[in-house]
């Protein structure tokens, strides 16, 4: 990878949590300054010229580094990138230098048709080489290096020829993109398609993640009753996603951890009390096992509080 397609470095993110900006928030935020290590945004929320959202969203950008998500390249799609969209947000990157920039390996376009959601791709050598040109185009165009998140997925393809971690880690290893790994993500999927998560971890490129989201589901059953769960956004952190963050956590480092809460949002209280529990994970993978401090690991059934403590201990 060049130079031009690495991270902005000048306005890179702290290895501390966190959290989504939500306009519930700004009046709060701009107010009372809180210890939160950076905020993320949805690209496309901000692709309008001016108004209040690029009014709070500047100055909230005076005192914390930013995070850019993006929703809407369809980067899996069997058609080019639309370019316009492109080029909207190379505008909305140079205006906002974040740190980092990612996007989902998922479509969501098809013809001249936009659809309110992020479908799966099938893991085969025509969606690789696909999905590998179209980053390759958008690391040209933007100048610098993107994050691929792997997807939430409540199916799987048949005539998928690659397991979804050895897709993911050959399209980062021919483009030169990072990762963002979704740690709920794998866990929705775990239970969807009857994986296991931790395994899934264990197995992942950890060496190219540059970023990690931490979200709530929800649970739900299909038509044989059995669990399905959906990637909802709507709530807090889940126990057992805790404890795989930690899993990957200690694995790589103190990296930026992102708490997405997008639906049902609550109070700026709850919110930031989800991005301290990150910090505290995240503060307990620096620390050296000795007699003083041993990183407990994550174990089958701890409970939120009970998980937080044992990393404090």
């Amino acid at each position: 990878m060049s130079e031009s397609l690495r991270p902005d470095v000048q306005w890179s993110l702290p290895h501390r949590a966190g959290v989504g900006l939500k306009a519930e928030h700004y009046r709060t935020i701009l107010e009372s300054q809180p210890d939160i290590g950076f905020f993320e945004v949805h690209a496309e929320n901000y692709m309008g010229a001016g108004g209040p959202p690029h009014r709070f969203l500047s100055a909230i950008r005076e005192s914390y580094p930013l995070s850019l998500h993006g929703v809407g390249l369809s980067i899996g799609a069997d058609r080019p990138l639309d370019r316009n969209h492109l080029e909207r947000l190379k505008e909305l990157i140079a205006r906002y230098t974040p740190g980092l920039f990612s996007e989902h390996l998922a479509w969501s376009s098809h013809d001249c048709g936009f659809l309110n959601d992020l479908l799966p791709v099938p893991y085969t050598v025509e969606s690789l080489t696909r999905i590998v040109d179209h980053i390759d185009e958008v690391q040209e165009v933007l100048g610098r290096q993107m994050l691929l998140e792997n997807p939430s997925t409540y199916l799987a393809f048949k005539e998928s020829t690659y397991s979804e971690i050895d897709f993911i880690a050959t399209v980062a290893r021919r483009t030169g993109c990072g990762l963002l790994l979704d740690v709920n993500n794998v866990y929705v999927a775990s239970i969807n398609q009857q994986w296991d998560p931790f395994a899934y971890i264990d197995a992942y490129p950890l060496a190219a993640v540059q970023e990690i989201h931490l979200a709530g589901h929800a649970e739900e059953a299909d038509e044989k009753g059995r669990p399905l769960l959906i990637d909802s956004h709507d709530r807090h952190v889940a126990d057992i996603v805790w404890n795989l963050f930690a899993r990957a956590i200690h694995q790589t480092g103190p990296i930026p951890t992102l708490i997405e809460w997008d639906a049902n949002i609550p109070d700026w209280p709850a919110l930031k009390a989800e991005a301290e529990l990150a910090d505290a994970v995240i503060q307990a993978a620096t620390q050296p096992a000795s007699a003083d401090h041993v990183i407990r690991r994550p174990q089958s059934g701890m409970t939120r509080r009970q998980f937080k403590e044992a990393q404090t201990l």
